[in-house]
């Protein structure tokens, strides 16, 4: 989370419920959250000095910005460089797939049902983001940082897509 964070910090200033709104607008796919853990994060990256905070009040509110230090900075970077963890690509949610032979068949069905209508929803968010994408990034041509978050936003939908195109599969089978 604290690597997301920071991440975040280095494309702009933002206030915790900005943070919490773009993980939720596109990052989901890689981090769940919740205003507990981002609260958490934000504690621990303020007492590492890997981030500042300056209050501004605007229209009689408070409001709380977070930046990115240059110690955050170096952190990020150093985190960057380090070799992508391939056995962390883990689907926990498969093991219930793995023991579903235990649910009526009916239970079976309606499970895999809803869980297709959520994937499409995703695949459809994640379209969205794509296309948003492609037009920013076409508006800032040579811009490996767009470049690089519209990748991982269509890696999402490809995902997903295998998802959905799966899940039917194994709907199907059940069904027959």
């Amino acid at each position: 989370m604290e690597n997301i964070i920071l991440g975040l910090l280095l494309l702009q200033s933002r206030t915790i419920y900005q943070i919490r709104k773009r993980i939720n607008d596109g990052l989901n796919l890689m981090y769940s959250c919740s205003m507990g853990s981002i609260q958490a994060a934000i504690k621990k990256l303020l007492r590492n000095g890997y981030i500042s905070l300056r209050e501004i009040t605007e229209n009689g509110k408070l409001k709380k910005f977070y930046s990115i230090t240059d110690c955050g900075k170096n952190y990020f970077h150093a985190w960057l460089n380090t070799p992508i963890d391939s056995s962390a690509a883990k689907n926990p949610e498969l093991s219930k797939i793995y023991f579903l032979g235990f649910a009526e068949q009916e239970t079976r069905i309606k499970l895999i049902e809803n869980h297709i209508e959520d994937l499409i929803k995703m695949h459809s968010d994640l379209e969205k983001i794509c296309n948003e994408g492609a037009i920013l990034l076409n508006e800032n041509q040579n811009n490996d940082i767009i470049d690089y978050q519209l990748q991982t936003a269509s890696y999402g939908r490809d995902f997903m897509k295998f998802n959905i195109e799966w899940y039917q599969r194994l709907l199907k089978n059940i069904k027959e």
